[in-house]
Formats: C-alpha cells, structure tokens, sequence
C-alpha cells in the first residue's frame, strides 16, 4: 500500500497516510505538490477548487458519462468498522490512535525475520487472489471489505490498514479512475470496471503489502492495455533488483515502459521499505529520478507503480483518502513486496 506525506510534514512516503490534519467546514479536494529536493510531498488546496468541486459533484454533473461509457465515479455509503477479535495482535498503531508516518531506517532481517515476511507475504497474496474472485457485477465493494477482513482474521492477521491513520476499513478498493486508497463502499461493482483491491496483513508481528488490479465483466480493450501495462511496469522494474542497485533505476525502468505506451506514471505516491513497520525507509520512486541510495541485502520494500490514461494529477475527495484522476480516466496499480537477496529479488506476494 503506497504512501504520501507524513501528516503533511517533510517527508515523502508511501501513498496509504492519511491526512487528517486538514480540516474544513467546506467539501474539499486536495491536490498534491512534490518537492524532491527536500524530499517532501505536501497538499494544497487548488486554485480552481470551487470548478473541480461543481465538476465533481453537483447534481448536473454527478451521473456524468465517461467515454460514452462509464459515469464518474462518487462516493457510496460507507458501513461500520468491523470488529476483530481480542486473540489478534494488533500493530503498535491501533491502539495509540495516532499515524506514525515512515520509520526511518531500512527494513533488514536476519533469517528468521525472513521466515516471517514470507509467511505474511504469502497470506497477503492469497487473500489478495481471493479478493479478485470476488469480482463481479453487482458485487459492493463493501462486500470485498467484509470477505478480505474474515479471511484475514481466519488467518490469525490483523487487517494493517483498518485503523491506520483513521481508515475505516480493511482494504482499499480503488474503481476505474481512483488512483488509490478508495474506501469500500456501498457502490456495486458494474460491467466494464476496473478495480485495485490493496491487501495488507500484519502477520506474527510482520506486515506483507500487494495489490493487483481486476476486471470486473466486459473490460474494454483500452482498459485491458492499461493493465497489462502496469503490471509488466512492476515486473521490469522488479526484474532489475538486487544488493547494490539504485533505488532510482526502479522510476527510470517504470517511467521508460510507461512512456513507450504513452501512459502518465502518478508521481505523488511511493513505494516503501515494511516489515516490522508498516511503512519506513526507502521511498520508491516510480519516475525518473536522480535521489540517492542502493538496495542492500536482505531488506523488505513495496514496488507500487500507479499508471493513468490520461491526467496524472491527483485530485482527494473529502473523505480524507479517495484519490481519483483529475480528469477521471482511468488508473492502474500493481504492488509487490520484495525480498533483495544475493542473486537478485525474491517476490514475497507471489502466490
């Protein structure tokens, strides 16, 4: 799961933080500034916020079509946080009610801290699979939250992102142009969707983080190669791992393959070292880049590219998470988390 900024302080990281810090009587959208320099991803209101909020969400526009097709996506209603039994080990943040933002330092493990990384990386993709078999017209997105949240509790794991900086559910579920952290909902799924569904488990004291994006019915072709696309963006960047790469050369492969396909690459959420934490050091760029840092043995960290259609700005919804295109074309992801070893990655979230 990819992060942003650190409750708005200088910090990147990877795009599931909340940013509940701002706060208004008014609905809001929130775009994002970035600032590689002083390694900082910061929020500000648009200049055309009143427009965006009239295109977005009054009456006139709210059943918009897009592409002849498809309407813009509007929130649904939401359904009570589910409960997790007093036996599951909660992670650190839960219980202090407040976002601990990226732990600096790397996520390196001795060999039984690899065994634990495996396990919880392995659950994570089985439930992540189970989650996209789920996929159908009809089905809410409520209803995915409420089978990913048992099988994980089934599992002995705690659901890491219910709870994690205020999210109230246990998995994100992302629909057509929602770039990430969309909230599970009320909204049926429809024929032609595409739908990011972000797992993460927290395992024996380990997170495993992944996500995959499904078609839901009839997917148009567009779509379909938009897809396939950011999962091959994955893989290559994945394939060019090992002790002693640099970090940036995970953006430059991402941002070449999106390129040649003439496809945007979301610049404003992150990849992330997780282990013991949720989210720490690195921060993954999935565009060119010239910051500094080599992968090093034996570390933990997320490759997340996020491609669109077409606009690459970020646009929040109110709710303090939703993040959606700011022309509504569609966006993909696909997330992994690696293992950097001796000959190169080990993918813990492959099934």
């Amino acid at each position: 799961m990819a992060t942003t900024a650190k409750s708005l302080q200088p910090r990147i990281f990877s795009s599931f933080l909340g940013h509940n810090s701002i706060r208004s009587t008014q609905p809001r959208l929130h775009h994002f500034r970035i600032d590689l320099g002083r390694r900082h991803v910061s929020m500000q209101l648009s200049r055309t916020f009143s427009g965006l909020t009239n295109l977005l969400f009054n009456r006139r526009n709210e059943d918009e079509v897009i592409d002849g097709k498809r309407k813009r996506l509007k929130p649904g209603n939401v359904s009570p946080r589910r409960p997790v039994p007093s036996h599951i080990t909660l992670p650190p943040y839960v219980e202090s009610f407040t976002v601990p933002g990226i732990s600096s330092g790397l996520e390196i493990h001795d060999k039984k801290g690899i065994e634990s990384m495996r396990a919880s990386g392995k659950l994570a993709a089985r439930v992540r699979e189970f989650a996209g078999t789920l996929v159908k017209p009809g089905v809410t997105t409520d209803e995915i939250d409420e089978a990913v949240h048992n099988m994980i509790i089934e599992n002995g794991a705690y659901p890491s992102p219910l709870g994690y900086g205020g999210f109230p559910k246990s998995v994100c579920t992302s629909v057509n142009e929602c770039i990430c952290h969309g909230i599970p909902d009320s909204r049926p799924l429809e024929d032609g969707d595409i739908i990011n569904i972000d797992v993460t488990v927290y395992l024996n004291g380990y997170h495993g983080d992944t996500s995959a994006t499904f078609f839901c019915g009839d997917v148009e072709e567009k779509a379909k190669k938009l897809v396939q696309v950011t999962k091959e963006s994955l893989d290559r960047a994945i394939s060019i791992c090992g002790p002693g790469v640099e970090y940036k050369k995970i953006g430059k492969t991402v941002h070449d393959h999106a390129d040649k396909h003439k496809y945007g690459v979301v610049r404003q959420f992150v990849g992330h070292g997780v282990g013991r934490v949720f989210h720490a050091d690195p921060v993954v760029l999935h565009f060119r880049n010239n910051e500094a840092g080599r992968m090093v043995l034996n570390q933990t960290f997320t490759i997340e590219p996020m491609l669109t259609i077409g606009s690459i700005r970020p646009v929040m919804w109110d709710d303090d998470w939703t993040v959606v295109t700011e022309d509504a074309s569609l966006s993909a992801q696909f997330e992994h988390t690696i293992l950097i070893t001796k000959h190169g990655a080990e993918i813990l979230t492959d099934c």
